[in-house]
């Protein structure tokens, strides 16, 4: 659409200049009047101008849109995240410490070392039973 109306607006400064070199009204154009031909000239830029602040309009919100999910998953996961690292602190047998937990939307992966295979299973049934959570990715090592 900008290219359309750069086009448009080097053929108006092209037919200008011509007529300028010529004597001519600038916007004048052989068998047409100078108002009728910036009549068409102001219409047609008004209307390119028009819909590219639709097109920007339309783009800019979008943008916005698009930022305001992704901080709202970003959120989110931050606070599932949270949920699964307090209830494992509060756990007698978990050392939260030592587990890093990671949330994408309501996938959960646990990786670090832990104590016992006991452990494992406790820090992965805490992360299942947390709301929220569909899956979790078990990349935990026993020591």
């Amino acid at each position: 659409m900008r290219a359309i109306f750069l086009l448009f607006l080097l053929g108006v400064v092209a037919v200008g200049a011509y007529n300028y070199g010529t004597g001519r009204d600038v916007f004048q154009l052989p068998g047409t009047s100078a108002d009728t031909l910036r009549n068409t000239v102001r219409a047609t830029v008004k209307g390119t101008v028009g819909e590219t602040g639709t097109e920007v309009k339309e783009r800019a919100a979008a943008g916005v849109h698009t930022a305001i999910n992704r901080t709202e998953e970003a959120v989110a996961a931050a606070a599932l995240t949270s949920k699964i690292k307090a209830k494992m602190a509060l756990d007698d047998l978990v050392k939260a410490a030592d587990i890093d937990v990671d949330t994408d939307g309501s996938v959960v992966t646990l990786t670090g070392d832990v104590g016992s295979a006991e452990e494992r299973r406790r820090a992965v049934r805490i992360a299942k039973e947390t709301d929220g959570v569909t899956k979790v990715a078990d990349h935990l090592r026993v020591r």
